[in-house]
Parts: C-alpha cells; structure tokens; sequence
C-alpha cells in the first residue's frame, strides 16, 4: 500500500517511537509496531496498537509520573 502522507514510497512493517506530551507530562514509548513509509517516515499502527498505546499513557499519567521512557509490550 502506498504512503497516504506523501505517495511517494510502499509502507514496510518496522517498528517506530510514539511520544505523548500534556503539560509537564512526556512518555516515550519505544519499538512500537506499525507500517512505516521509507520516504517521509510517516508510522501508522493497527487500532490495537493504538488503544494499548493511550491505555499506557493514561495509566502513566495517573500514576503521577512526569516523565518515562518504557519499551512497547504488545
């Protein structure tokens, strides 16, 4: 499937980092899986993905936490 942001390349499955920002908080999670453009580097992930991605942000920013680095757990 082509690139729906630049048409310019196929997407590849690979894995990519998502950073959620709200006020002081910042999480980074890193080795998401998701279908990646070699040419723009424009990541999209399945709707799983993306729910257990915002599932993690919230449980984190409820916590208290500030700011974390943490690895996806799919």
């Amino acid at each position: 499937m082509k690139c729906l942001i630049c048409r310019q390349a196929e997407i590849v499955d690979g894995l990519t980092s998502i950073t959620f920002e709200r006020d002081e908080f910042r999480l980074v999670i890193n080795n998401v899986p998701a279908q990646i453009c070699p040419a723009c580097g424009e990541a999209i992930m399945n709707e799983d993905v993306a729910n257990r991605l915002l599932n993690k942000a919230e449980e984190a920013a409820l916590e208290g936490i500030l700011e974390d680095i943490r690895n996806y757990e799919g």
